[in-house]
């Protein structure tokens, strides 16, 4: 009877897989060997895969560029990535030298893209387009950076109002788009997004406040699918939907040229993930030149905004099994060094589910666990793979030390748990490394951060401690 934990990995999925392999019974993450980077910085840990990010960056333009040249489209591609995916400057950096551009959220993405500009990582050139509900700072900070000359910004009209509010405080011209209020899944609490101008209301919009104003031109109509780009028949009649519009408009309206499309490709949460992308990127190119051309008018540039596909399966977070709890007859209750509400908040906020593997021990017999954070909190815990809906991992010994992963964590983790703040419990966010190759192709890795202090966190509440 086979009752390794390699042996059960075997049986249930293709393995080893392009990122995924061993040495030995050690698993190693794109030919990293993760147990050298334990013995080197210890756990718990974050850590940043660099090449990644580009990596992916790269397969998206070869999937539109491919389907582009299939249909003979004569529009042209623009990479975005979403800044509030990850604010960190070693993606930005990272992410830049891959002619991409940006989408920005909020009023301080703004000084983050100047920032990017003086350091000359950004030029006027690169886009930025400008989504989210905006006020006074974020009104204030895209004006200066158009008034300043980036002509490449382009705001996204989320409400009635902001199109008046950046008008009063932009010089000469103004390149807009309109963001599309779609409607959600039925599943959902509401029916339209909160963010947009409805379906119906867009045209009457554009000739009411846009078609006579010599100050402002439509340039884009940005579509956004909260659940992203996802090869279901409501994906396909949302996006449907939204040609309609872009035709209606494009027929009265000569400056409108782009559309965006949001929402973003899926991740690989599982070794089962299964997603053709290159499929997908080919169908949007295919029914979008359809729509156009039976409409007989010219199909626009496509704009793509990947934020969690940029930069999520870049990441990865290690932790080491502390100690086993034996609540009852069946739960079995492995404890991590850290807590899974500091390190992993979407893991126990929405339930998202994320590659979890042992780092050692594959060629040892395996039992079924529940893994638990250190925090007093009953939501403190990972409790179910979605192959199996149970964690299976090798047995606990007290005396032969259990290390385990969480990949593709890259997204959202740190700004959703507030990194370099107050955590739960006062639970410390763990050290940060940052893994990269050399031009030879060695790798090589870099401490980004200590883990979080005490004094960090006392300060921060106000206690006097140096």
């Amino acid at each position: 009877m086979q009752t390794r934990y390699v042996d059960l990995i075997q049986q249930s999925f293709d393995f080893p897989q392009e990122e995924f392999n061993l040495d030995g019974s050690h698993l190693e993450f794109h030919g990293i060997p993760l147990m050298n980077i334990i013995e080197e910085y210890g756990s718990p840990l974050k850590f940043t895969y660099l090449p990644k990010i580009g990596e992916n960056i790269a397969m998206a333009k070869n999937w539109f560029s491919k389907a582009m040249k299939k249909h003979r489209y004569k529009g042209k591609y623009f990479y975005c990535y979403c800044t509030k995916s990850s604010h960190f400057q070693y993606v930005l950096d990272t992410a830049l030298k891959h002619d991409i551009h940006i989408e920005t959220s909020s009023a301080f993405d703004m000084d983050i893209v100047e920032s990017l500009k003086k350091s000359g990582k950004v030029d006027d050139k690169t886009f930025v387009i400008c989504n989210g509900f905006k006020r006074d700072q974020y009104i204030a900070n895209i004006a200066r950076l158009i008034n300043g000359g980036h002509k490449n910004c382009i705001p996204i009209i989320d409400n009635y109002e902001e199109l008046n509010l950046l008008s009063e405080s932009i010089q000469g011209t103004l390149n807009v788009g309109i963001r599309i209020a779609s409607e959600e899944e039925p599943k959902f609490e509401f029916y339209t997004s909160r963010l947009g101008i409805g379906y119906k209301n867009i045209v009457a919009f554009y000739k009411k406040q846009i078609q006579d104003n010599p100050q402002v031109n439509l340039k884009m109509l940005h579509f956004f699918i909260n659940t992203g780009i996802r090869d279901t028949a409501y994906y396909w009649n949302e996006m449907s939907k939204c040609m309609s519009v872009y035709v209606e408009l494009k027929k009265i309206c000569p400056t409108l040229d782009s559309l965006n499309i949001g929402g973003g490709f899926p991740i690989k949460n599982s070794l089962a993930f299964n997603f053709d992308y290159e499929y997908m990127a080919d169908e949007i190119i295919n029914q979008i030149k359809e729509d156009c051309d039976e409409a007989e008018i010219d199909p626009p540039h496509i704009f793509t905004e990947f934020g969690s596909f940029t930069v999520g399966e870049s990441g990865g977070a290690i932790y080491k099994v502390l100690y086993q709890k034996q609540q009852n007859d069946k739960e079995k209750w492995n404890m991590i060094n850290s807590s899974f509400i500091t390190t992993l908040p979407d893991a126990w906020a929405i339930s998202k589910k994320f590659i979890l593997l042992p780092i050692n021990r594959w060629n040892e017999e395996y039992e079924r666990v529940l893994l638990g954070g250190l925090t007093c909190d009953s939501d403190d815990y990972y409790n179910s793979e979605q192959h199996v809906n149970a964690i299976f991992l090798p047995k606990y010994r007290k005396d032969r030390v259990l290390y385990i992963g969480f990949f593709n964590t890259g997204a959202y983790q740190e700004s959703i748990g507030g990194y370099g703040g107050i955590q739960h419990c006062l639970i410390p966010s763990p050290k940060h490394i940052l893994i990269d190759r050399d031009a030879n192709g060695d790798i090589t890795t870099k401490l980004f951060r200590e883990e979080q202090s005490s004094n960090q966190m006392l300060n921060i509440l106000g206690y006097d401690v140096k």
